[in-house]
């Protein structure tokens, strides 16, 4: 039976380091993704001297984001339930801290 593999390729069940690591890489890509979904409202033009800057950057940090999203995305998809525990605590805990305005 092949035993999948995330972002390491030496990964399996008896290697129990490199799963912890997996787990810990897919949670801080999943705060990362949530911290770049809210930085737009940090990132405002306040000043209209160089708008193509300014939506270069955004672009930039969208694709980046897609980038990211896509990683936890194929993540999930090796069906392991530890990843996909790992990839929603990441988003939930990036939303608590980075989406919410109560810290």
């Amino acid at each position: 039976m092949e035993i999948e593999t995330v972002f390491f390729s030496r990964t399996r069940p008896e290697n129990l380091g490199l799963y912890l690591a997996d787990l810990v890489m897919v949670f801080i890509l999943s705060m990362i993704v949530e911290w770049l979904s809210h930085t737009a409202r940090f990132l405002s033009n306040s000043s209209n001297t160089n708008n193509v800057r300014f939506g270069l950057v955004q672009t930039a940090l969208y694709g980046l984001r897609m980038a990211m999203s896509y990683l936890v995305m194929l993540s999930v998809m090796s069906f392991n339930a530890g990843i996909l525990f790992a990839a929603v605590a990441g988003y939930t805990v990036g939303f608590l801290i980075f989406g919410r305005i109560i810290f």
